[in-house]
């Protein structure tokens, strides 16, 4: 088969990745006598796994055509027949082709689509062609000059029997590549770009891209490079006259610019999110009024971890894995999340709870893993689970079919199983924490729990600055005196008391361009307050329960009847 001529130099990011096929594929093709002197047998095969797009078929075809050897490839799907026997008979004549021309490389792309696990398939088919694959790797006869590589991005699926030394030697995770793979990527794809900037310029404005593109995969920065390059074509189409030669000079002035890479940024999103990516609105900490603690505390928690990793290297202490922010409705929990997703730039995953309950058994628990698998692959992450009282309620209470008690098991496994999340931080709101299952609240899940509290009259004060930011106040209007007059009132009643204000201008004059001081006293009389002093009593008495110790917690349980 006919190999484009791709090399190494045309794959960014994977160069440990490389090394390892380099060594186990090269190696025996170009040196056996190396293995022979070892007294050892070359490998057989590697199977390559990871999200779409990452490199996979790209790999096999560089290591082909840098190591001389003929190169077969097997689309998955494209042997299979409707004729009993012939499917084991294109792999037979594939292997039997490839011992005949050694060295040779066979590559089965989407390999778990001819060899997927046979007790989990119907057909009489897939189970055939998994026997005779698992035949032919047995029966090479010409071992270390016929190797086969597997890709796929299900590598669970793929038959047990072909994961075994002997068969697929070796394993290899082409993974979301790290922001220096990316720089590398888009170095690559810009080499032949007129960019109109200087070595130094590209290098600082390709770091700021790739400071960008968490989560972006190859393809996915291949396209964002494409999508750039037709932003700049689309300013120089009306000069051009597509029925004529297009001019040497129009030709010699097309670059594209920075604007260009940042406008192609808006329509490209990261495949490997697209099942769970969600908008991140473009919330900044300055819009957000008040709560400097609760702020300083989660920058340290969130961001310092993934700006600034070295420091906790340092002082030999882990991140926080995730917190809790609990308070009345209204106070800004989901506020405070979205601007954490803004601030530091990580890929953000929302998980509203009821989202995931599944009628069908194992559905619910399988959505938590795969948010969280999705979370690990592309990290830095930031989980976002709103209303987790929904989906994490005290073991023992519900009367369902103990899917939510199933939920909660595999929230405490994900959070805080054998498998380690590094540069995943999950963040849990609620306004009923009294309800939530005792496990999740405890150091190496949710590490701490921030108490949101109703604002005070700076708090207010802030808030109210925010959200006449905007708004042309005419010169009576007196913030503080408003702020003096909204006790109880949380941030979502301030934005309301502002808006009905605006709304009172109107009103009253409509072509008014301000708003008045009588216009905020009018909104006061129709916008009550959500929050009155029993519910502060209740979320206040609930902060100093959360902050007792365990002993002091159980007691109080016991007390309540709620602790065995």
């Amino acid at each position: 088969m006919e190999v484009s001529r791709i090399s190494y130099e045309d794959i960014g990011g994977l160069s440990e990745q490389l090394g390892k096929i380099r060594e186990m594929i090269e190696l025996p093709l170009k040196h056996p006598e190396l293995f022979e002197r070892l007294g050892i047998t070359p490998p057989k095969g590697v199977i390559l796994y990871g999200p779409p797009g990452t490199g996979k078929t790209l790999i096999a075809r560089a290591v082909a055509n840098e190591s001389g050897a003929n190169f077969l490839s097997i689309n998955g799907p494209e042997i299979m027949s409707k004729y009993y026997g012939q499917s084991e008979q294109k792999l037979r004549e594939i292997f039997s082709k490839a011992e005949e021309t050694a060295p040779s490389i066979i590559f089965i792309d989407e390999i778990d689509s001819i060899a997927p696990k046979r007790e989990e398939v119907q057909g009489e088919v897939e189970r055939r062609v998994v026997a005779q694959l698992l035949t032919l790797m047995d029966g090479m006869k010409e071992r270390g000059h016929v190797i086969v590589i597997g890709a796929t991005n299900r590598i669970d699926a793929i038959d047990p029997a072909l994961r075994r030394p002997g068969r697929f030697d070796r394993e290899i995770e082409i993974g979301v590549p790290d922001r220096n793979g990316r720089k590398e990527i888009l170095m690559i794809h810009t080499r032949n770009m007129p960019l109109g900037m200087s070595e130094e310029e590209k290098n600082k404005f390709l770091e700021e891209m790739a400071d960008y593109t968490y989560g972006f995969v190859g393809a996915d920065l291949a396209a964002l490079v494409r999508e750039s390059a037709m932003n700049a074509l689309r300013r120089y189409l009306p000069e051009i006259d597509l029925d004529k030669p297009i001019p040497t000079e129009i030709l010699e002035k097309m670059v594209v610019t920075e604007d260009d890479f940042k406008n192609a940024l808006k329509s490209i999103e990261p495949s490997s999110l697209r099942e769970v990516m969600v908008e991140v609105p473009n919330v900044h900490w300055d819009d957000i009024g008040g709560l400097e603690d609760v702020k300083r505390e989660i920058k340290e928690t969130v961001e310092l971890p993934l700006l600034k990793p070295d420091v906790f290297k340092r002082l030999g202490i882990r991140p926080s894995k995730g917190f809790l922010l609990y308070g009345p409705p209204g106070v800004g929990k989901t506020l405070l999340a979205k601007a954490v997703a803004t601030e530091s730039n990580a890929n953000f995953i929302s998980i509203k709870g009821p989202e995931v309950l599944s009628k069908w058994v194992g559905e619910s628990e399988k959505a938590i893993r795969e948010i969280f698998k999705k979370a690990k692959q592309v990290a830095p992450a930031i989980v976002f689970l709103d209303e987790i009282d929904s989906i994490a309620p005290r073991r023992g209470t519900t009367s369902d079919s103990g899917v939510t008690e199933r939920i909660v098991n595999q929230l405490l496994t994900s959070l805080d199983g054998i498998e380690v999340m590094n540069g995943v931080v999950v963040i849990g709101a609620t306004n009923r924490p009294d309800i939530m299952d005792p496990a999740l609240l405890r150091a190496g899940r949710f590490d701490k729990l921030i108490y949101i509290p109703p604002p005070d009259k700076e708090a207010r004060l802030s808030i109210l600055k925010v959200h006449t930011k905007n708004m042309p106040l005419a010169p009576d209007v007196d913030l503080n005196d408003i702020a003096q007059r909204t006790e109880g009132y949380v941030g979502a009643d301030l934005e309301n008391l502002c808006r009905e204000a605006g709304m009172n201008a109107y009103r009253e004059n409509p072509d008014a361009t301000s708003v008045s001081q009588k216009n905020f006293l009018d909104a006061l009389k129709t916008i009550r307050p959500s929050v009155d002093e029993e519910v502060i009593k209740f979320y206040r008495t609930l902060s100093e329960t959360m902050s007792k110790s365990v002993s002091e917690r159980r007691k109080q349980l016991q007390d309540q009847g709620l602790y065995l």
